[in-house]
């Protein structure tokens, strides 16, 4: 489960994916490029009616926090052309670790994982907040942010930035007093 853990939580971050975005995923709707990873969506709550949808993630310098190769070591395990991307795993022993198996994640079960690896404050939403927070910190632009997030406003940007530390986002530091 290490594997499939790992490349959820870093490629749930990165995608700034909902969780039932997440379970949704396919093997088939992932390609890789020599750039990045991209995303086929099929559908989300922004996108109701099935229109080609992509999101693109992007290697990471280091191998450790890298969506892409995170991906890539879940997809050489999983070993199947087809069918869901995030599955159930079997149940291992002390002579046969876990396999995966062939039934698609729940969205509970993803909220269960995070707050597993991040502790019981976080959920599978953290990650697609904590998305626009960094973006947001790094000084990336709403519209740049929404190409990731498909996020329809600015408004949500604003309501998803977890900007509250009072010593690190104020106009006041810059007054030049």
């Amino acid at each position: 489960t290490g594997l499939r853990d790992r490349a959820l939580l870093l490629l749930g971050f990165a995608g700034a994916f909902r969780r039932s975005e997440l379970v949704a995923l396919n093997v088939e709707d992932v390609e890789l490029t020599r750039l990045a990873l991209v995303i086929h969506l099929r559908r989300s709550k922004t996108n109701q009616y099935g229109e080609e949808e992509d999101k693109a993630v992007f290697y990471a310098p280091s191998a450790d926090y890298c969506p892409v190769r995170a991906v890539q070591d879940w997809l050489a395990i999983l070993d199947r052309p087809a069918g869901p991307l995030f599955t159930r795993m079997s149940r291992g022993t002390s002579r046969r670790p876990a396999q995966p198996g062939t039934a698609r994640l729940s969205d509970q079960s993803v909220n269960d994982l995070v707050q597993r690896h991040l502790g019981a404050a976080y959920t599978a939403h953290s990650l697609r907040a904590s998305f626009v927070t960094v973006a947001v910190e790094a000084g990336q632009s709403n519209k740049a942010i929404k190409n990731q997030t498909k996020q329809k406003t600015d408004a949500m940007i604003e309501r998803y930035a977890r900007l509250d530390d009072v010593k690190r986002f104020n106009a006041a530091q810059y007054l030049g007093l």
